[in-house]
């Protein structure tokens, strides 16, 4: 059996990764949205999130890199929405991506929105910290080497979804819309 496509959307709080992913989810080919970090956060508890949280949440990112190799290994399509941060729990966390999905067909793609913009969208939504996306930017992975790049300040959910199926699986790019 093949194994599925594995697509890491990476990108700070509110640059449109999730918009995205319901996007990609409105096509024929199946994916399946299982690994975000905010879902699998709260899979450990506030208790130990409030006492160690980047130790508990570098636990559960590494938990959710593996699930994903699971469905793939089903040979389904796994979208990952999460941000490839440089934390020292996590360091060197690109290379650890890179070192689990060995083997895998992992595609990295960058989802840019102008920081201006996402804290707007930060502030709109209510859940997030207003300078949130600014504080994950100065501590986002450097020289990621990207399969793919939207930005969603210039192009809609549904038109960056596009981008990507039309980037990594050509010959099925038909959405169901």
């Amino acid at each position: 059996m093949n194994k599925g496509r594995i697509i890491f959307l990476n990108g700070v709080t509110s640059s449109g990764k999730t918009s995205i992913v319901e996007a990609m989810q409105s096509y024929s080919e199946p994916f399946f949205y299982v690994v975000a970090n905010d879902l699998f956060e709260n899979t450990i508890g506030d208790q130990h999130l409030r006492s160690d949280y980047w130790k508990y949440l570098s636990e559960v990112i590494i938990i959710m890199y593996h699930t994903a190799k699971l469905f793939s290994d089903s040979g389904k399509h796994v979208l990952i929405d999460g941000i490839l941060v440089e934390q020292p729990e996590l360091q060197p966390h690109y290379d650890k991506v890179k070192e689990i999905f060995s083997g895998y067909p992992l595609e990295i793609v960058e989802v840019y929105c102008p920081l201006d913009l996402c804290r707007k969208r930060n502030i709109e939504r209510g859940d997030r910290r207003e300078e949130q996306s600014e504080e994950q930017c100065k501590i986002m992975s450097q020289n990621i080497r990207y399969s793919c790049s939207v930005d969603t300040s210039l192009n809609t959910p549904e038109e960056c979804a596009e981008i990507i199926i039309k980037s990594f699986f050509k010959e099925n790019a038909t959405s169901c819309k």
